[in-house]
């Protein structure tokens, strides 16, 4: 797929196996609003939904709005985030499902495998109809947004569900890398352009005690297993050749390829190594969680991180008005390897879908269900259910404002909670995000220091423009490749082994249990076993048979 420079919508078509637990369901009046009181002739629509535990959904005022605007009475299963997949998954199985799912997409959602199996069963109905007759706002926005088109639409040609479109700019270059500039000054150092310069300002790191204690008790370089962005791999790696840290798929032309077995992916390793070896990277990056992580870069006797991955510094420094470290780390460009200088790249949309209607639902709770959704793709109906409400959780922007995006007009001044508020239960927040381009993000008013919290956001946008465009001319387009059906099984067994696998010989690789020139063949040779040509063959397929080129 040829590079675009907008965002473009990607999906892995993962299986998901259903999963036996308990669910438990809430009485059912015919009508209701959000405070039990009878609206007589309302649409009752039963809703699985997940619930923060700042938010009351049944006495939400913001659910209450919707109940009045479109004759609705909400009859809520309120799941709490922890087990809310397992209890998805019961409720599914058990058949005692309601009329629509409404979840929040890093707690759980709708695979692109679900909705293929769902849609078939007849349990999750086909919105094709409904968004043309009553949702133009929905409509709009698959008209506007291809690849978000291309992700919506099963292989059936139907719509069975639909994920939140939330061009979040700083996530879609999660594997940034920030490093103590406070220390480079100290020690008379540039920022580092090329792998070799950052090999030699890790080892001045190590060796000349920038945190000025008078021991050797620097970290140079660290990171973590987990996700956002903190595995070191990938920006070292992207040096040598393109690494996006999930499928390690490949494009040239029209052809899938894999990178981990080419010479370049070798040369890469040997490098890491070469740091691993002169103990510039902390063993702990390809082990620790994300609390051990932050324990280096916070550790209270002294300042021992020098460079550290992470899609935002947050992840391992504190970052609020009190923070002691928080303007020591400023983002790094890519480095330029022998090879290339690329950044990894992911579209910050999630393929699957965080809204389905069943077969549960009524005509007229149909309708009703997706003329609700189509406000929340409006900006009013993004601004009072995801922000909340005018004056009290946001305002209109006042002279001087500055928007995220300095070019562009700003729409709305986040009101910031004080410490100890109650929460206001006045909005849905995260369940709400349906439509949030980039230009509706861009606008969002953020203070022009971005070293405190106001700024933040400028701070992770500014970060992004070194990466942005920085990776390679063509991308496989997993994130929006629907993989046939009768395939998936195959497909997701076959792609954990591999990652498995990647990941264990890549340590073993770098911490010295296996090397490169011993044992190479072999390891490549191994990936027969695991049917790597196989994967290929259905990847390649899938790549062939997307409108996504």
């Amino acid at each position: 797929m040829k590079k675009k420079h907008s965002f473009m919508l990607v999906s892995v078509v993962l299986a998901a196996s259903l999963a036996v637990s308990a669910c438990s369901s809430n009485n059912k009046p015919d009508d209701h609003n959000a405070t039990g009181e009878t609206t007589a002739g309302a649409t009752s629509i039963s809703v699985f939904a997940h619930m923060s535990p700042d938010i009351d959904l049944r006495t939400n005022s913001f659910t209450k709005e919707l109940e009045e605007q479109f004759n609705i009475a909400f009859d809520w299963t309120a799941i709490p985030f922890d087990g809310a997949a397992e209890k998805r998954q019961i409720s599914l199985s058990s058949g005692d499902y309601p009329d629509i799912f409404l979840l929040v997409p890093w707690v759980d959602k709708f695979t692109p495998t679900d909705l293929i199996r769902f849609g078939q069963q007849g349990v999750v109905i086909p919105l094709n109809k409904l968004i043309e007759e009553h949702a133009p706002n929905i409509q709009a926005a698959l008209d506007a947004n291809a690849y978000y088109k291309a992700m919506s639409i099963a292989p059936d040609g139907n719509i069975y569900g639909l994920s939140q479109f939330n061009e979040c700019y700083h996530c879609s270059y999660p594997n940034k890398m920030w490093i103590n500039t406070t220390w480079l000054e100290k020690l008379g150092l540039d920022m580092p352009e090329t792998t070799e310069d950052f090999a030699a300002v890790l080892e001045a790191f190590k060796t000349q005690d920038p945190n000025g204690n008078g021991k050797a008790d620097e970290v140079p370089l660290s990171g973590s297993i987990e996700s956002f962005g903190v595995r070191v791999l990938p920006f070292l790696m992207n040096g040598f050749i393109y690494n996006d840290d999930r499928t390690y798929l490949t494009l040239n032309g029209t052809e899938v390829g894999f990178a981990p077995i080419t010479p370049e992916w070798k040369e890469g390793l040997a490098y890491i190594k070469s740091l691993y070896d002169k103990r510039l990277i902390d063993p702990g990056a390809f082990t620790q969680n994300a609390e051990a992580f932050k324990k280096i870069g916070e550790n209270a006797e002294a300042q021992i991180l020098g460079a550290a991955a992470g899609m935002h510094p947050d992840i391992f420094i504190e970052t609020g008005l009190d923070a002691r470290y928080t303007k020591d780390y400023n983002p790094m460009s890519p480095l330029q390897g022998p090879y290339a200088q690329y950044a990894t790249y992911n579209y910050p949309v999630d393929p699957g879908a965080t809204f389905v209607i069943t077969n549960k639902a009524s005509e007229e709770a149909q309708v009703a269900a997706i003329k609700m959704l189509d406000y929340l793709f409006t900006e009013e109906g993004q601004l009072r259910g995801n922000r909340g409400e005018e004056g009290v959780d946001w305002r209109k922007p006042a002279e001087g404002d500055v928007a995220l995006n300095e070019e562009v007009a700003p729409l709305f001044y986040e009101i910031t909670a004080e410490s100890g508020q109650t929460p206001r239960n006045n909005r849905w927040d995260a369940l709400a995000q349906y439509y949030q381009p980039k230009a509706f993000r861009d606008a969002w008013v953020q203070g022009t220091d971005i070293y405190v919290p106001s700024g933040f956001e400028r701070r992770l946008q500014e970060a992004t423009t070194l990466y942005e465009g920085q990776e390679p001319e063509q991308l496989f387009p997993h994130w929006a490749v629907w993989i046939a059906p009768e395939s998936v099984d195959e497909m997701s067994m076959i792609q954990v082994n591999i990652k498995e696998y990647v990941d264990q010989n890549t340590l073993q690789f770098i911490a010295g249990s296996k090397e490169l020139d011993k044992d190479w063949d072999s390891y490549v040779k191994g990936y027969e076993g695991l049917n790597l040509q196989r994967y290929l063959e259905i990847m390649q397929q899938s790549y062939d048979n997307s409108t996504v080129k």
